[in-house]
């Protein structure tokens, strides 16, 4: 035992670890796909990710964007250096004006999807000079005479503050031989790669060794979803073994997850099998009654039917003396009393139809007489009929006599079903009454709340596993008192 519980402990650490591996690689997933369009965000708040993930996807900055962000530095020393006037930094605003000019007509943003930023950097250049031309905006800025007027310092700092951050952002990526975006991450996911190849093969190993039946296949598919985590496409789908993972490792709970997903997959086909499989019998029967099986299996001599009798009984008769022992030693006893009150009740009214009846009742004493009469006569007919009953059950020539009367009864009742006529007439109105019990009653059953059936039918067992719990557990104190 103890070592069995060692076995599981070293199983389960060895769950987790692999199911910690796997949310580890499908963080570096889930990061490496969202990190192009999030990369702003990252250069903005956490440079050092995008100094070491860039070049990861082959990004470099632009070298336009980077030109003109350097020579504007320049620009700011020149300025400390010799003043805003001086033609070093005439020079300097010349060439950052044609630089804005080029910037604007060949938008070297497009290549990394970015136009979207120079709308955004050319709409506040405008706002902030007033004027309708983003190139004259630019050219009005970086001249002398408005950054004299409006103030060096003012003008540089919103500059950096508004509008150098968006030209930052901008990059360039580099494209490969085979036209694609040039992306080494599948380098950094080729070692858990073969980490997770390597363990698909043992466990492969070890299903096929427990489960000899199965081919390798076979074995390799019993976790079909592990091979998401081995396969360099659709990486995104490694969510699925990273979850199954996790609640093997008993390190988040499923359940609730496992039991709705069932719930909504057996819901989704319930109702279109139940309709099916309800058609289907109807639609047999249908086929049957129009063939006119059923109307010549029910005429045909009972021993000319071809049907398998198990225990050489007839059940229909066996059920059907069950039943009328049941009535009469049972049922007619214990509702005596309203027989006799319906009767006595009938009698009554019999008397007072009688026209001389009604003058008698105008004597003393009569009216007392006629309840009592009719209590009495009430009390035999049901006595006697209870006695005939009882007696045509146990005496074996009534029995017989009863028996010659349904045989009589069946066969004159065949007899003048075999009329063409009516058989034609039973099998119009049963087949029109099956086509009815599709239509009204068939559709409303496969429109029935399969997912409230589901929940009730896991209600039940819950019920059945608790009962039996509870009913094991209370067979202990017996077992120990028997030791």
């Amino acid at each position: 035992m103890s070592r069995l519980k060692s076995s599981k402990h070293r199983n389960l650490w060895f769950e987790r670890l692999m199911a910690i591996t796997a949310t580890l690689n499908l963080g570096l997933v889930l990061f490496d796909l969202s990190y192009v369009n999030w990369r702003d965000l990252y250069f903005r708040r956490v440079p050092q990710i995008t100094h070491i993930y860039d070049p990861v996807k082959g990004i470099e900055p632009h070298r336009d964007t980077k030109n003109y962000l350097e020579t504007i530095a320049a620009l700011e020393e020149q300025v400390n250096q010799t003043g805003l006037n001086s033609p070093q930094v005439k020079s300097k605003l010349e060439e950052i004006r044609l630089l804005s000019r080029e910037m604007i007509d060949s938008n070297p943003f497009a290549g990394a999807g970015k136009s979207g930023t120079l709308e955004k950097i050319k709409n506040r250049m405008r706002e902030h000079i007033s004027e309708e031309s983003a190139k004259r905006a630019f050219a009005t800025f970086w001249s002398p005479e408005y950054l004299s007027k409006q103030g060096w310092i003012q003008e540089i700092n919103f500059f950096n503050q508004q509008i150098r951050p968006g030209i930052a952002t901008n990059y360039y990526r580099q494209i490969g031989e085979n036209g694609e975006f040039i992306d080494y991450f599948w380098l950094i996911d080729l070692s858990f790669v073969v980490i997770f190849g390597l363990e698909l093969v043992g466990r492969t190993f070890y299903i096929k060794r427990q489960k000899r039946h199965l081919s390798w296949l076979e074995a390799i598919l019993w976790r079909w979803y592990d091979l998401f985590l081995v396969i360099p496409f659709w990486r995104w789908l490694r969510v699925l073994p990273v979850l199954v993972r996790l609640d093997q490792a008993h390190l988040i709970d499923l359940h609730s997850l496992r039991r709705q997903t069932h719930q909504g997959i057996v819901a989704n086909f319930a109702e279109e099998i139940t309709e099916i499989v309800v058609v289907r019998v109807i639609n047999q029967m249908q086929g049957s009654i129009q063939r006119g099986d059923i109307t010549r299996w029910l005429l045909q001599p009972e021993k000319e039917r071809a049907y398998i009798d198990i225990n050489n009984i007839n059940e229909v008769e066996a059920i059907a003396g069950l039943l009328l022992q049941t009535i009469v030693n049972q049922v007619l006893p214990k509702i005596q009393p309203e027989i006799n009150a319906i009767l006595r009740h009938n009698i009554e009214l019999a008397f007072q139809q009688v026209p001389v009846y009604r003058n008698l009742l105008m004597l003393p004493g009569v009216e007392k007489a006629q309840i009592q009469l009719s209590e009495q006569l009430a009390n035999q007919i049901t006595t006697n009929l209870y006695i005939a009953l009882v007696s045509a059950i146990k005496d074996p020539v009534a029995a017989k006599l009863s028996s010659q009367l349904v045989e009589k009864f069946t066969t004159v009742l065949g007899l003048e079903i075999q009329e063409k006529h009516v058989i034609l007439e039973i099998q119009s109105l049963l087949n029109d009454f099956l086509e009815e019990v599709k239509i009204n009653y068939v559709q409303r059953l496969s429109q029935e709340d399969i997912e409230q059936i589901i929940e009730q039918t896991r209600h039940m067992r819950s019920q059945g596993s608790v009962r039996i719990v509870v009913d094991r557990g209370a067979a202990l104190p017996e077992i120990r008192d028997r030791r």
